[in-house]
């Protein structure tokens, strides 16, 4: 094992994947999440060191590598959109916790909720420094005109391991995660990417009586993304007639 790793046992989602197995699996339950550990250890030897709780993202590097294991244990290997409910439970709980105090429609709440993303972006540019696998983040300026938050990663772990591991289709129920945590803030995330199908993941966030919301629609891509289009006007045509903003670009600026 490289690094200092967090071991399952004292991951915070350990109790609530196994209460999940027992009641989907029942006497099965037991077997399979011996299984998961198996599978969790085996994927831990192979990790690169990424600090474990001293990183500010361990929750979600390990959560996610949790993720991996409980799904290729499953016996039924079930429709990943079986699990994507179970999945932003576990992992979005504080954001339905802020549901009745944030509401990203206030001025006051968007400032807060971008000065908290560039917090969060200069800590990851200094854990970039010491654990260079981990989570590369680009911080963006505030969006004056369009009252918008702004930020995206170049590179994240959880991509790199289900697309060395050939577990891609199983990294939507981690990305799509997203959308619904900013829902329960009352935001609408508008988002062209991940890194898993795309150059970069990107975040827009906007409260969701946003007019930007109306612009876009969030569909499901066909590798099982959430991702967001715009909404094309009667008689537009391609990508730069439909870019009616500039609010979501690619890293050559280009809009989609």
């Amino acid at each position: 094992m490289t690094g200092n790793h967090i071991p399952l046992a004292e991951l915070s989602y350990s109790r609530q994947v196994r209460e999940w197995l027992d009641d989907r699996y029942g006497t099965q339950a037991e077997e399979i999440w011996r299984t998961v550990s198996d599978n969790y250890d085996r994927y831990l030897t192979e990790m690169e060191d990424m600090g474990g709780r001293k990183n500010g993202h361990a929750q979600a590097i390990y959560g996610g590598l949790l993720v991996f294991a409980l799904y290729t244990a499953l016996p039924d290997q079930p429709p990943i959109t079986e699990l994507q409910d179970f999945v932003q439970d576990l992992f979005m709980a504080p954001f339905k916790r802020l549901s009745k105090v944030f509401d990203l429609n206030r001025e006051f709440d968007m400032r807060l909720i971008d000065t908290v993303f560039q917090m969060v972006g200069k800590r990851d540019r200094k854990d970039a420094r010491k654990y260079p696998a981990g989570f590369i983040n680009v911080s963006e300026p505030y969006n004056e005109e369009h009252h918008a938050s702004r930020y995206h990663f170049t590179q994240c772990p959880n991509a790199e391991f289900a697309r060395k591991h050939g577990l891609l289709h199983v990294l939507p129920l981690l990305c799509n995660c997203d959308f619904f945590g900013i829902q329960q803030i009352h935001g609408q995330l508008i988002r062209r990417g991940t890194c898993g199908n795309s150059t970069v993941c990107d975040y827009l966030v906007v409260g969701n009586r946003n007019p930007l919301v109306a612009e876009y629609e969030t569909v499901t891509d066909e590798s099982g993304f959430l991702v967001s289009r715009i909404r094309r006007k009667k008689g537009e045509g391609n990508c730069e007639e439909a870019a009616r903003s500039e609010t979501i670009t690619d890293p050559d600026g280009k809009a989609c």
